[in-house]
């Protein structure tokens, strides 16, 4: 069983938002995920990204790999989070 964190789709046509989600990696993009993790609204103001950390790392470590997009917002949320903690 391969797992992936990637995107999967929610958003409607034009209005693009997206959930972080681990998932079987040769699940569909929209079906079913092990569990979401955050979500990603790329044409919000405000709340661009959030995302579970903590639950990232526990993924990482049961061997999830995280795709290029997924591994960028991932680093994203850390950078953003180390200021708060």
């Amino acid at each position: 069983m391969a797992l992936k964190i990637r995107l999967s789709r929610i958003g409607s046509t034009h209005n693009p938002i997206y959930h972080v989600v681990v998932a079987e990696a040769r699940s569909r993009r929209d079906g079913a995920a092990t569990e979401i993790l955050g979500t990603y609204n790329p044409r919000a103001k405000k709340d661009v990204l959030t995302l579970k950390v903590d639950r990232v790392d526990y993924w990482i470590s049961k061997g999830a790999l995280p795709t290029d997009t997924a591994k960028g917002l991932i680093k994203t949320a850390r950078k953003a989070a180390a200021p708060a903690a």
